[in-house]
């Protein structure tokens, strides 16, 4: 008889659902790169630069719908202690409070899907076309918390599409400066640099009435090799279109579903592993 195989999304397939990720934002960190950019002390509270980042994390927050898309690219450090890149392109289409749709690209051209109906998450690898369905109600808050807490995914940028993203900033950041004034995309932005307790981050919000992030970068600074996430965001929409079947999920011809291979922590145990269908 032959046996069910199992989903386990390697790499950074999970690496931003997001990125998210959403993010989807200081759950990872970069130390400040060297050079010109003025370093932030261990306790530093610029008044301007905390209200550039708290406006731009009420912004998001307070969006009942958007799309966007991030490019993004991250360092795997290998046994031997050389950094590598690897990155993806993610689409991201969002409708509070309980619609997410992430496209994704790895660098390697591998595509893959996440969709949360309100009901379920569906995941799918279109190169092997093979599905997996999990039940879950609810919000896309608690589809967010059940990703990281229960399956155990590493979503770095999932605070920012989280509707709690601005109290979990003020949680969070131990120190912030302003850098300078910089132009990306042709948009004049805000350069940040913010530091946490395990990640530091540069971050570009742009100016005026709409305080979006344009770029971001991370450094892990207690993980080994204090590896770097770094992501541009662009093609944002407050209004995006959605069409009818957007948040819908139809298997395409003779895609197999199969269980999902997810790491599900037990109270009092090591983590095991458990097929959700």
């Amino acid at each position: 008889m032959k046996q069910p195989r199992q989903l386990k999304f390697g790499r950074s397939f999970w690496v931003v659902c997001a990125m998210l990720a959403l993010v989807l934002m200081l759950g990872t960190t970069p130390v400040l790169a060297a050079g010109e950019t003025p370093a932030a002390s261990a306790t530093e509270q610029d008044p301007e630069a905390k209200a550039i980042l708290m406006k731009m994390a009420e912004f998001i927050a307070r969006a009942p719908a958007f799309s966007m898309t991030l490019r993004s690219g991250y360092d795997a450090i290998q046994a031997d202690g050389q950094s590598i890149e690897f990155g993806e392109k993610r689409h991201i289409l969002l409708q509070r409070p309980d619609r997410l749709r992430v496209e994704t690209e790895r660098s390697d051209g591998e595509p893959g899907l996440v969709l949360f109906d309100g009901k379920e998450i569906t995941f799918f690898k279109a190169d092997d076309n093979v599905y997996s369905r999990v039940e879950k109600s609810g919000t896309i808050d608690d589809f967010l918390v059940y990703l990281v807490r229960d399956l155990q995914v590493t979503l770095p940028l999932a605070r920012m599409i989280h509707s709690g993203f601005p109290q979990q900033l003020e949680k969070m950041v131990t120190a912030i400066s302003y850098v300078e004034e910089d132009t990306l995309f042709d948009v004049v932005t805000d350069h940040l640099a913010i530091r946490s307790a395990d990640v530091d981050m540069q971050l570009w919000v742009a100016q005026g009435d709409e305080p979006l992030p344009r770029r971001i970068v991370l450094n892990y600074k207690n993980a080994p090799g204090q590896p770097q996430f770094r992501g541009d965001f662009t093609a944002w929409s407050l209004t995006p279109k959605m069409a009818a079947d957007s948040f819908i999920f139809t298997p395409p011809a003779d895609a197999e579903q199969i269980p999902l291979l997810a790491r599900v922590r037990q109270k009092g145990s090591l983590p095991v592993q458990k097929g959700a269908q």
